[in-house]
């Protein structure tokens, strides 16, 4: 099927607009939307590293985005590099079938997929739409990366809870299916086993299983976590132009090389939170020096952020609240002790380790994991659709879910459900 439309500025800007207004949740829905009388398609697909909750970012066809894989993305991102600009209705392996797809990678890295797509006829050739998309796409992907670096709360919320369930499952794969493909190695090596060519076939296919297995596996704990020394490198490059710009002096303590890892989310937010610290230290008066150090106890990363300013910085500063929302976000605490004459110091916790469970009590209400993660994206604001959107189900299921959760809580509305998670 081929279009005949093309849509006019006016209605891309104001499309444009409303995704780059969207959180983070909700950019994959929108941008579908804007592409979409510019490449007809089936299904979006954002695959970008810098959402370590939700490296995929998905709308359309259910079919197709309720079983596109890691996996899959990585194939389809290796061959996007060989096709500068774009690669067009190329087959692929998506959602567990070959399709036709076109793709695009941001200068960020991030990489845009939609399947069966249909470009229209007529104003513009081929070669113009795919630039289009790919300007359109740049800029999605540049708004993604600062909404991530921006750290809200919302977003801390829903990238921890969907964290701790990826790797919950991740370690249930691999502990399950290791144990499977031992045994059958165990099995295929034993002595009493008859044919020996049939023997040695199997041996070899359970061998490759496991490692692909570990491959998948440790392809997942790439995209969940950052070395320490990375994270920390990164902060020095976010606060360069601060030292370029200006006369402020950015000291550096550096965290041990050997430190253990660090959660996506939270070392996204410790880059936000120290920048953020920095700004609010230095709109005092007469600050020509700031400090600041990062180290881990091995349970919790521990900021520090220290200036030589008149020392009167307080927990009232709106920058400051600002910065408690992101850091209770993620279960940690906020301190500020100030000295008059002789600077302020924002110290800062945050727990490597996502509580066990999404809530306290979620135990004792007897709560699904499906539903915990319905409650922890209730608690941080998001409406049915937005639930519905972020879980991968219809929003009919959403709103079953909040209904169930009222009901078994006790709650008699969405804020009372809200305050008693928090």
């Amino acid at each position: 099927m081929i279009r005949s439309a093309w849509p006019n500025s006016t209605d891309i800007l104001e499309g444009l607009h409303r995704v780059l207004s969207s959180s983070l949740l909700e950019t994959a829905r929108e941008l579908s939307a804007l592409l979409a009388p510019i490449v007809e398609h089936s299904a979006l697909v954002i695959f970008t590293e810098d959402c370590t909750g939700r490296p995929r970012k998905t709308a359309g066809d259910r079919t197709i985005i309720d079983r596109v894989t890691i996996a899959e993305l990585d194939v389809i991102r290796d061959a996007a590099t060989a096709h500068p600009g774009a690669m067009w209705n190329v087959m692929s392996a998506i959602g567990d079938a070959e399709r036709p797809v076109a793709a695009w990678i941001a200068p960020t890295g991030a990489l845009l997929v939609l399947t069966d797509p249909v470009a229209p006829s007529g104003t513009m050739g081929q070669a113009d739409v795919l630039a289009a998309v790919g300007s359109l796409w740049h800029l999605v992907a540049l708004d993604i990366r600062h909404q991530v670096g921006a750290a809200a709360p919302d977003y801390l919320l829903d990238s921890r809870a969907v964290s701790r369930e990826r790797m919950r499952t991740i370690a249930e794969l691999t502990d399950t299916h290791s144990v499977t493909l031992e045994s059958l190695l165990a099995i295929l090596r034993s002595r009493d086993a008859s044919d020996a060519k049939a023997r040695q076939a199997a041996t070899e296919l359970a061998a490759n299983a496991m490692v692909q297995l570990r491959a998948v596996s440790d392809r997942y704990l790439s995209l969940s976590e950052e070395p320490v020394a990375r994270a920390f490198e990164r902060l020095r490059d976010d606060l360069r132009p601060l030292e370029r710009f200006s006369d402020l002096d950015v000291q550096f303590v550096e965290p041990p090389t050997d430190g253990r890892a660090l959660p996506g989310e939270v070392a996204h937010a410790a880059r936000a939170i120290v920048r953020g610290a920095v700004l609010a230290l230095v709109e005092q008066s007469n600050v020509s020096r700031v400090r600041v150090q990062w180290d881990c106890d091995g349970s919790n990363l521990l900021i520090g952020i220290r200036d030589d300013g008149p020392g009167d910085l307080s927990t009232d500063v709106t920058s400051v609240r600002q910065l408690a929302s992101r850091v209770t976000a993620l279960d940690g605490t906020l301190a500020v002790e100030a000295t008059p004459g002789w600077g302020s110091e924002v110290a800062v916790t945050i727990p490597l380790d996502a509580p066990t469970a999404p809530l306290a009590l979620a135990s004792e209400w007897g709560l699904s994991a499906r539903e915990r993660e319905v409650l922890a994206l209730v608690a941080s604001g998001a409406r049915n659709r937005t639930i519905a959107e972020s879980l991968s189900i219809s929003e009919n299921t959403a709103k079953f879910h909040v209904s169930n959760l009222l009901r078994k809580v006790g709650a008699r509305s969405r804020s009372e459900l809200a305050a008693l998670a928090h």
